[in-house]
């Protein structure tokens, strides 16, 4: 088995960061409003603590995924930026800020997305209940995709977000199996295939990711692209891992582009109905896109169309 080391000589042999990894500064009129909104309602976003490459972009079209129930994590996932400790008590009035906040920026859709609460019976499922109704209720025309933890596998827990029914719900399977336990450290690569097969049994729109980069054989990109298609998914997102600091997992390649489009190809060919795929594509990416059924296949299948006329 390839492992993943994190050292001071693997970090001396990374490989060099390519060209197309290169992304715009967060500016503009738009991305300060949402900053302030951010600040002022002291919510936390997965752009910020997760370092997203993407933040500029979204943020200055007014969007951003908000990150509930904390931003200290029980888990310490080796590719995750977010911190990694107790966190703090459970702020039962952080389902209104987030509703009041997405109200404020006026937009269309939403992410939400937690950090893992273990330590917690519920897992945080019931925070996530309030806010998934709560940001609903003051925006009943906001579509809304949760990217929900795995509540080590409690459906009890899972069913919480079922009976909220947010228009998507995505949990990130983030590699292949043969890695996840250098990974996810705490996860389990089947118990996320069952907590998405649950979701899709239980009539919800069901999303997953994948991160390349870290060691994984194309063979093992296509086998787990196969068993997110068996267990329910509807749409996957796959990007290229970027390695957040010098103590998490070190890249061990950089994806070309033409990498990505092969796999875009391969899923919309096994039959998931959207595949978003490239270097700089994080699970939220275009996410309001994802909320259509048939939209991403049928964007594909007119694009073959143009290609061969």
């Amino acid at each position: 088995m390839q492992e993943i080391v994190v050292n001071d000589a693997a970090a001396e042999q990374k490989p060099k960061k390519p060209d197309w990894l290169r992304v715009r500064l967060p500016i503009g009129e738009s991305y300060r409003h949402v900053r302030n909104l951010v600040d002022k309602n002291k919510l936390h976003t997965i752009c910020e603590s997760g370092n997203c490459p993407n933040m500029g972009e979204c943020w200055g079209e007014g969007t951003a995924t908000f990150m509930i129930l904390g931003n200290t994590c029980t888990r310490s996932c080796g590719f995750c930026a977010v911190a990694t400790g107790r966190p703090d008590p459970i702020d039962w009035d952080e389902p209104q800020r987030v509703a009041e906040a997405i109200h404020l920026m006026k937009v269309k859709h939403a992410v939400l997305t937690s950090v893992d609460r273990d330590e917690i019976k519920d897992g945080g499922s019931i925070i996530w209940y309030n806010t998934i109704r709560a940001v609903k209720t003051l925006n009943p025309d906001t579509t809304l995709e949760t990217l929900i933890p795995d509540f080590k596998g409690q459906m009890e827990n899972v069913q919480r977000i079922v009976e909220a029914h947010p228009e998507v719900v995505s949990h990130n399977i983030e590699t292949v199996e043969r890695l996840t336990r250098q990974v996810r450290i705490q996860a389990k690569y089947w118990r996320s295939m069952d907590v998405l097969r649950y979701l899709k049994e239980n009539g919800m729109r069901v999303k997953s990711g994948i991160m390349l980069g870290l060691g994984e054989t194309k063979e093992e990109v296509i086998q787990t692209l196969n068993d997110l298609k068996n267990n329910g998914v509807d749409v996957v997102t796959i990007g290229q891992y970027l390695q957040p600091t010098k103590k998490h997992l070190a890249v061990q390649r950089f994806v070309h582009p033409d990498e990505f489009a092969e796999y875009r190809e391969i899923g919309y060919t096994i039959g998931l109905d959207y595949v978003e795929s490239g270097p700089l594509v994080r699970s939220s990416y275009h996410s309001e896109k994802h909320v259509l059924p048939g939209y991403g296949k049928a964007k594909w299948e007119e694009e073959k169309a143009n290609f061969i006329a």
